[in-house]
């Protein structure tokens, strides 16, 4: 295969789905599709597919009651060295087919270097990328693809996040190589979400000419991705003032259907409460008389508490206040939305809730969001001891759970709001994502900033359509920080159980507090 150096396009990441495999082949068009169809993730994916994670975790992390579980040299680890053509080529990913990368984040101090991809075990690379910087192999795609971090420098430090998908139908390597022997040392940390379906499912290997092939798609996602067509239906509307301890219910249109869009507007007499009531006010949904949404509306739209701007594919919070959700939510006979006013004042609401039709089927979930609050978390000093165990020492870093679901579902992503009482950073901890109770994570990170698609902290405010920081009150990350990610081809299913947790590892050692709200889809009733 004649070797093709990629420079001049962009990002993005789309896939179809279907139970069993079959002769339909999943495409890049078809996967950019299904990126832009709010209807997808309410539905059980099919093609079947499981999601790992390929990164730069530290390797002395074996398990929580073995020495290195915290450790946190978190860059330059590959998962094995090879000789290719008298070069020396570092494994990032080596993947069976058939299946799609789905986000490639990574970033460096350094970039001079080369990145390879080889799909279906073909001796030459079909894409180069000169350096360790995806922008200078798909220059050309919109930001809502391919995401520079906050941090990023075109000849130095950062990085950016790739959502383009890229497919294969037999297998996928990609490798790093340092071509400036002073950068070997120079940190440089990587994370690869990637989809693997099963054996059977015909897939279309990413090819350069599929740029020119699927470019109308490629540019409508990207147009749609940052500006979500407005949805259809039934409006129910509600407008009152909510005394402090009180609470107000509306029921929605009978029948299948599902809400499509949720706009709230909070309002109070005293402005110095604006922030407070975006957590003092809550959120309850239940749905065919099963209570599945109950955070705060802070929290739920992303914003973390004070009701910051966020504009994200599935939710916004505009600079005027308006709550808008996009999250499509299905029922089958009934759905109430309740508003509860946990201050101590007087709220003013508005909200509208459009709702249409909704064909419901065996594949089809329900729509959760989980939320938990602790204060005072211990948030210990990054350079913990790596030969403790740590379950042996009270002085330990911990894990700090999100959220632990049972049943069958796909996590869909999270909001973190922090109160950091430290004069530093706090987030220092990699995330761990565990799926039908697996031992070791299928995803571990590098970092909490890493999650969520920037780099090098402390971060400053950004706005992405999967990942958004809406709040930072202070450059040092002192005081209030918000940080949310959701996710589209990068869902998580699970057929039986999920945990999302994120070490607590800061940079001087203290306490945060911590709100966390989980999204997902799911078949079982709570």
């Amino acid at each position: 295969m004649k070797r093709f150096v990629l420079i001049g396009f962009a990002s993005l990441f789309v896939l179809a789905c279907s139970n069993e495999p079959s002769q339909q082949v999943t495409t890049l068009g078809s996967l950019l599709k299904e990126m832009t169809d709010f209807d997808a993730v309410a539905k059980y994916p099919s093609p079947v597919y499981t999601l790992k994670q390929a990164s730069s975790h530290d390797r002395r992390s074996i398990a929580p009651d073995k020495p290195g579980w915290f450790a946190n040299t978190d860059y330059n680890q590959f998962i094995r060295e090879e000789k290719n053509d008298g070069r020396t080529e570092y494994v990032m990913l080596d993947a069976e087919g058939p299946g799609a990368i789905v986000r490639f984040w990574l970033t460096t101090v350094v970039k001079p270097g080369i990145m390879r991809f080889y799909f279906d075990n073909e001796a030459d690379a079909t894409i180069e990328i000169p350096g360790f910087d995806l922008l200078k192999g798909f220059d050309g795609l919109g930001p809502a693809l391919l995401n520079p971090h906050t941090s990023y420098e075109p000849d130095g430090k950062g990085g950016n996040t790739l959502y383009l998908p890229l497919l294969y139908q037999k297998h996928c390597k990609v490798t790093w190589e340092y071509t400036d022997t002073t950068a070997i040392d120079k940190p440089h940390y990587y994370q690869i979400n990637y989809r693997t379906y099963a054996p059977g499912t015909n897939v279309e290997t990413f090819t350069p000419n599929h740029l020119t092939t699927y470019k109308s798609d490629i540019d409508q996602a990207e147009k749609t991705l940052w500006k979500p067509a407005a949805a259809s239906g039934e409006k129910t509307t509600m407008n009152q003032q909510l005394p402090a301890g009180g609470e107000t219910s509306v029921a929605l249109p009978g029948g299948t259907n599902a809400i499509r869009t949720l706009a709230v507007r909070l309002n109070t007499p005293d402005s110095a409460d604006y922030e407070k009531i975006w957590r003092s006010t809550w959120l309850k949904i239940t749905f065919d008389n099963h209570e599945t949404v109950l955070c705060p509306l802070g929290d739920f739209i992303g914003s973390g508490y004070g009701g910051h701007k966020i504009a994200s594919w599935f939710r916004d919070l505009s600079a005027d206040g308006e709550l808008t959700s996009r999250w499509v939510m299905p029922y089958q006979q009934t759905a109430e939305i309740t508003f509860i006013n946990k201050g101590a004042t007087e709220v003013g609401i508005a909200a509208a809730a459009t709702v249409g039709a909704f064909e419901w089927d065996e594949a089809t979930m329900y729509f959760h969001a989980l939320y938990k609050y602790e204060e005072n978390i211990h948030d210990a000093k990054w350079d913990y001891d790596v030969t403790k165990v740590a379950t042996e020492d009270s002085t330990a870093p911990i894990d700090w759970n999100f959220a632990t679901l049972s049943g069958k579902g796909v996590y869909m992503g999270n909001t973190l709001s922090i109160n950091n009482h430290m004069e530093t950073w706090y987030g220092e901890g990699d995330a761990k994502a565990y799926v039908d109770n697996e031992t070791f994570p299928s995803e571990f990170g590098t970092g909490l900033e890493d999650y969520y698609n920037t780099s090098w902290a402390p971060v400053i405010l950004y706005q992405t359509p999967f990942a958004n920081a809406p709040r930072a009150d202070d450059p040092s990350s002192k005081g209030y920080n918000t940080f949310t990610r959701t996710r589209m081809l990068d869902a998580i299913p699970f057929k039986k159980a999920f945990s999302f947790d994120m070490e607590m590892l800061s940079w001087d050692g203290g306490t945060i507090d911590a709100a966390a709200t989980t999204y997902w889809y799911g078949f079982e009733k709570p």
